[in-house]
């Protein structure tokens, strides 16, 4: 039985496991936690910037918006992705040896904010190489929204994470339902190019909510009204309040479905 002290050491060790062994083998290693997103962005910014900032009309902040929207859209995806299969891929680890199934799954959650800790250092490269400068309140709610970001992968995890052992079927639907977010969500598209009508409801996707309101205090230092904060962070709460629960009611037949 593991002692509470040793909890944190588990968790770390299984996390950069977790992250050495996803390169290993590859010839470019850990660059590719770089390139994945970085193609996606010199894409997507080839296609849409155009389409949704003209020539004339700030290019360049269109790309910065789609750079952040992107890293932090790869952060939420790589995250629950890791954390829904993060028992399942510990198999042995959970039916011979007593290790707290909550540690596993945080430490796939780690493994996924390594990534993008590692991402943060190309937002900065190319904010610096624009030669824009954000203001320090928006600085401070991006990092405030990374942490919220976290929260949510987590919560996501220990919903699915001991459903995923008996309904396998969860990976290939959420491999949809991420293309959808993706497109639901003001990644690729500023939100007001929809009809104001919509405004509220699609705000009510706390990942929306985060990217929109990331790039808008980022390159128009423009914030949400505190009510619209109270909401947003009571839905991520609740969210998580309803992980713990539903976690504690699948976990304990976790080792005899694996």
């Amino acid at each position: 039985m593991l002692k509470h002290e040793n909890y944190k050491e588990l968790i770390w060790a299984l996390a950069k496991t977790d992250f050495k062994l996803r390169y290993h083998g590859s010839v470019l290693g850990y660059l590719w936690a770089l390139l994945k997103p970085l193609l996606t962005f010199a894409v997507m910014n080839f296609v849409f910037s155009s389409m949704f900032n003209p020539r004339g009309t700030g290019m360049s902040t269109y790309s910065l918006q789609l750079l952040v929207a992107l890293m932090m859209f790869y952060f939420f995806s790589e995250g629950t992705t890791a954390g829904m299969s993060s028992l399942l891929s510990k198999a042995q680890l959970v039916t011979k040896i007593y290790v707290p199934r909550w540690t596993i799954i945080i430490a796939s959650t780690i493994n996924a904010t390594l990534i993008f800790l590692m991402n943060l250092v190309v937002i900065v490269f190319f904010f610096a190489l624009k030669g824009f400068m954000p203001s320090i309140p928006a600085i401070l709610l991006f990092l405030m929204f990374s942490i919220f970001i976290y929260i949510i992968v987590l919560s996501f995890s220990l919903i699915t994470a001991p459903l995923y052992v008996k309904f396998r079927d969860l990976a290939m639907i959420w491999e949809v339902l991420l293309m959808i977010i993706l497109y639901a969500s003001p990644i690729i598209y500023p939100l007001v190019t929809l009809p104001a009508a919509y405004h509220k409801f699609i705000l009510l996707n706390p990942l929306a909510f985060i990217i929109h309101f990331t790039k808008e205090s980022l390159i128009n230092n423009h914030f949400a009204s505190p009510s619209q904060y109270v909401v947003f962070v009571a839905i991520v709460f609740g969210a998580f309040a309803l992980s713990i629960f539903s976690y504690r009611k699948f976990i304990p037949k976790v080792a005899e479905e694996i």
